[in-house]
């Protein structure tokens, strides 16, 4: 293939290759030496092609060894080969030595230098085919293709989130889905519970009424089945309720500093839990009997049992927010009170309102959401004997399913939208339809048509198409085609609106289109000190979708509240090195969910019945914890963390330890427009004794099977410290500490040596096809602790 032509800039100082890199972003390309760049832009391996080669090699002063009284000091474009030559190194500093003599060929390390070699790209196979072909997650796509692919040659010690896995990143409240589940596999259900508490206070009740987008993104589903995740997240969420006096406790530090929350629903109960665990003293005001919101009263028992959100009331109670229920703001308060009398506030009071359908006599029908109210209320007959539902969401299907439950003979949903197109979860419909729910998609309201007075039935026009070409809401009808349906009662589901007559009309707060205007970052509105989210603001939404806004709204408070502003910003995905679940490479089927039959199903019995403990176990072990399992590519990597070295950059100085990092496109840790300058490595202890063993197929190819980089001191024939680094067997140089606090005080013979190669791999999860890497391993191990002594 032909390289696509690109600018080319030779590089005299530092500060001159910093301001390109500082122009081009990540649309430039370093050349050090020691890497195999142009092989890669050749082969087209990178999704987008670079505009700028910076050559950086042509820059003076960066190519030198030299000692002081704090240890050794190398350039970032020494050569490899004058590191292995060098005298003071193979003397002094031996297992750096042995390292640059292990790379490649004597041609290689003539050319490669230092730096190059700690910041090449990943050797994984599927990152490297030409072309991209395959959507490598370092690249840009949402799976590791070596897990169920080719893995050889990759780790056996799990695998680098290198970006947020399509679980959590398809989770509106972004919950880190694959860490908890490695929580649960470990046994660890308290760190699973918090885990899913950082980011989701109610998972008891998202558990249940979630619509699991997270389960549909889920790697697991091209491979078998997809994980049900959202069983598992109940599973957790009742264990938490179960256990809230351990897991949900006071604030470990307290504040004087006052909140008000205006709704009790899941984004005010979100915005309580955090700001309360913040510190604050935090009250929420509610116009019902009971905490809740639409928790409480819309959402059917059957789907959501009211004592599970009883218990998550009284779990946020213990933790000291109060709830001021059967308290009117706008009546017996004012938004103005509040702002006098609260630090802060926080407006969720929901969307309890129906929009108007806009045809005659909608007078006569009957509100979805005041109809399953009253049901949760305790009232127990159908509103008639033959019901039509208007609407496809979520409520018209709770609607139509409870009307049939109480003993409607009848019950037809009409709705704008296809099936494939209905907004509610597709599994709530399936469960309609198979009650006996009739759909009839693709119908819009035309007449209501009475008899004497009353609703004797409904004409129904052909709905055409729901969204015009921008996706923007704008049904049309081909009026033509018209059809009645005879019923005895019209129920109207077609969303919420809010209810904002608790504003003073001279209130200033900024309103568009019936919802408060906010800053989707920060929930912040156009009055100081004032939030506001859930569905007051976005209109009807999911219940994580509310829960996310009360987090984001709590996380921007504290910083208005400490004089910080209001920008909250994005939490980058945190680098995490988790266990792979080599285990469930076979195929399997996700565990099936209890349900009580059609016959013993009713109103105020939970249909679903729920995982047990070895379920949710079994179900969790077959998540893949997505992640990238390529090993680090670089020989000198092990060997500079076994030597304690400090590499220094045009920004910083880090520990070798924490400079090497599985990132997207990259290696390390390296900023785009950041440097190596300098590797810096203490003198090593007396008496110690380096040793660097590389396991490789060939000698001419430059690939580690298995590399140990080991720097003992002994001490009497006893190891008094010792330092030993794993390479090419995890996504990072692995140091195995565990080995390292074994052998501290021990001697080196062979019981030990052998003792101390298991511990070596006590943690490794090898893949289908690495099991091999297992066993040399602990040879490799084994060989540079009896060679210590």
């Amino acid at each position: 293939m032909v390289l696509m032509p690109l600018k080319h800039f030779n590089a005299t100082s530092l500060d001159e290759a910093v301001s390109v890199l500082a122009e081009y972003r990540e649309k430039a390309s370093v050349i050090a030496g020691g890497t195999d760049l142009l092989g890669g832009l050749k082969d087209t391996i990178h999704p987008k092609y670079p505009e700028l080669l910076l050559n950086i090699k042509t820059i003076s002063d960066l190519a030198y060894i030299k000692e002081d009284a704090e240890g050794l000091k190398i350039g970032a474009l020494t050569r490899l080969h004058d590191i292995e030559k060098n005298k003071t190194i193979t003397e002094k500093y031996s297992v750096l030595a042995e390292a640059a003599h292990s790379v490649a060929s004597p041609q290689i390390r003539n050319m490669g230098t230092i730096a190059g070699n700690i910041c090449q790209e990943t050797r994984c196979w599927y990152y490297r085919n030409p072309e991209s072909m395959f959507q490598c997650i370092r690249k840009g796509g949402k799976t590791c293709n070596a897990v169920t692919g080719e893995n050889r040659y990759h780790s056996i010690f799990g695998a680098a989130r290198v970006v947020s896995p399509p679980c959590s990143s398809s989770c509106p409240g972004n919950v880190d889905i694959p860490l908890y589940m490695s929580r649960i596999r470990d046994g660890k259900l308290v760190e699973a519970a918090k885990i899913l508490l950082d980011c989701n206070p109610i998972p008891a009740i998202t558990g249940r009424v979630c619509p699991h987008l997270c389960e549909q993104e889920c790697n697991r589903g091209e491979f078998d089945e997809a994980i049900s995740i959202r069983s598992i997240e109940r599973f957790i969420g009742d264990y938490v309720l179960e256990n809230a006096n351990e897991i949900i406790k006071l604030p470990e530090t307290s504040t004087r500093k006052r909140v008000a929350i205006v709704g009790s629903g899941p984004a005010g109960l979100s915005a309580a839990y955090y700001l309360r665990k913040l510190g604050y003293r935090v009250t929420l005001f509610d116009t019902m009997e009971e905490a809740g919101g639409m928790l409480t009263y819309s959402i059917p028992a059957y789907r959501l049992p009211k004592d599970v959100v009883r218990k998550q009331i009284k779990a946020l109670e213990n933790m000291g927010i109060e709830f001021r229920l059967k308290t009117n703001v706008g009546k017996d308060i004012t938004l103005e009170n509040l702002r006098k009398g609260f630090d802060s506030v926080f407006l969720a009071s929901g969307a309890w309102g129906q929009p108007p359908l806009g045809i005659e006599d909608e007078e006569l029908l009957i509100s979805g959401l005041e109809f399953l109210t009253k049901v949760n209320l305790g009232f127990r007959e159908p509103p008639g004997r033959r019901i039509l539902v208007i609407g496809g969401g979520n409520v018209a299907v709770d609607v139509a399913i409870t009307t049939l439950r109480l003993g409607a003979e009848q019950v037809t949903m009409a709705c704008l939208e296809s099936r494939e197109e209905m907004p509610a979860i597709q599994r709530e419909v399936e469960q309609g339809v198979k009650e006996g729910v009739k759909l009839m998609p693709s119908w819009g309201p035309f007449r209501i048509l009475k008899t004497n007075g009353k609703i004797s039935g409904m004409e129904l026009v052909r709905c055409t198409s729901v969204f015009n070409t921008e996706g923007n809401f704008s049904p049309t009808f081909d009026t033509n085609i018209k059809v009645a349906v005879e019923v005895d009662q019209i129920v109207l589901a077609i969303g919420q609106k809010t209810a904002l007559s608790f504003l003073d009309p001279k209130c200033s707060l900024k309103v568009e289109r019936d919802l408060i205007a906010v800053d989707q970052q920060t929930q912040k509105t156009n009055i100081p000190g004032v939030f506001a989210g859930g569905d007051l603001t976005s209109g009807p939404a999911s219940v994580i979708k509310a829960v996310t806004a009360g987090r984001r709204a709590a996380e921007a408070i504290d910083l208005y509240l400490k004089g910080r502003g209001t920008a909250v910003e994005d939490k980058e995905p945190v680098e995490l090195f988790e266990k792979f679940n080599s285990a469930y490479l076979k195929k399997t089927s996700r565990v099936e969910v209890p349900e009580l039959p059609k016959s013993k199903r009713g109103i105020d019995i939970e249909d679903i019945l729920g995982l047990g403990l070895n379920e949710i176990k079994i179900e969790a072990n077959r998540c893949f914890n997505c992640g990238c399992v390529a090993v680090s590519p670089s020989d000198i990597a092990p060997a500079l963390v076994a030597l304690d070295a400090k590499i220094k950059t045009t920004k910083r100085t880090v520990e070798a330890a924490n400079f090497f990092a599985a990132k997207t496109m990259k290696s390390t840790m390296l900023d785009p427009d950041e440097l190596v300058t300098e590797l810096q490595i203490p003198t090593p202890k007396p008496s110690s004794r380096q040793i660097f063993i590389k396991f490789r197929l060939r000698k001419s190819i430059d690939f580690s099977i298995v590399a140990v980089a080991s720097v003992i001191k002994m001490d009497s024939g006893k190891v008094n410290d010792a330092r030993i680094v794993l390479g090419a067997v995890a996504p990072i140089p692995l140091r195995i500490k565990e080995v390292e606090d074994f052998l501290k005080g021990r001697e080196t013979n062979e019981e030990v040596a052998e003792a101390a190669s298991a511990i070596a791999v006590k943690g490794a999860n090898p893949l289908a096809k690495n099991k091999y890497k297992v066993q040399i391993t602990k040879a490799l191990v084994k060989r540079v602790i009896l060679a210590a002594g």
